[in-house]
């Protein structure tokens, strides 16, 4: 019997962390221990303090209307499965639909932004994704979209373009991902939030793996 080939992971996460960079004002990073073996403790248990948003993370439909479904709610299925990884690169200060190469029925489309991800220091300007795009995508089929930056819309945004079309075409969003060393190319993307009942986000464990 021939033995499987081993798939490459690429894990695109950040590490959370104390000193974790969030958006402004939000809440830092934090971990407590609450039960540790060093003060007598059969085992070691802690509290984690921070923002739904923290790292790479989902937005739940609830992130940006106040009627629509918590992140708990949403279906699971546009988190597993082929993605198309676009370089983004030159394409600031949005992503418009000439960015966009052919899609060739892909599903899942994420976006690398930035030459090298800002793991120590909060960027204040980031590439976004322009309204258009999303629609582009969403005629095409694409059911989520992520990108490296921290929000799909621009930072200074108070009328949430970009939010409003993913929420008017039930596309679900990936944000903070890590692709500085993932290639442009087709990968099986597994990027599962957590059921946060009532939740707005959720912090993810988003890696890409070699297709078969």
């Amino acid at each position: 019997m021939t033995p499987q080939k081993q798939r490459r992971i690429w894990d695109i996460s950040q590490k959370l962390r104390p000193g974790l960079p969030v958006w402004p004002g939000d809440t830092a990073f934090t971990q407590a221990g609450t039960w540790q073996m060093e003060d007598g403790s059969p085992v070691n248990v802690s509290a984690l303090t921070m923002s739904t948003h923290s790292g790479a993370h989902a937005d739940a439909p609830l992130h940006y209307a106040a009627d629509a479904p918590d992140i708990a709610s949403v279906d699971l299925a546009p988190y597993l499965g082929e993605c198309l990884v676009i370089d983004a690169r030159e394409a600031e200060p949005l992503i418009l639909p000439e960015h966009l190469p052919e899609l060739h029925g892909t599903q899942r489309v994420l976006f690398r932004t930035f030459a090298a991800f800002p793991q120590d220091a909060w960027e204040d300007e980031t590439v976004a994704i322009a309204p258009a795009t999303i629609d582009a995508l969403a005629t095409a089929g694409v059911r989520l979209v992520g990108l490296d930056g921290p929000s799909i819309d621009p930072q200074m945004s108070k009328t949430m373009d970009a939010h409003l079309a993913v929420l008017r075409h039930d596309i679900r969003v990936l944000e903070g991902l890590v692709l500085d060393a993932v290639p442009p190319g087709r990968y099986e993307l597994i990027a599962l939030p957590l059921p946060i009942v009532g939740g707005d986000a959720s912090p993810v464990r988003a890696v890409l793996r070699e297709l078969v």
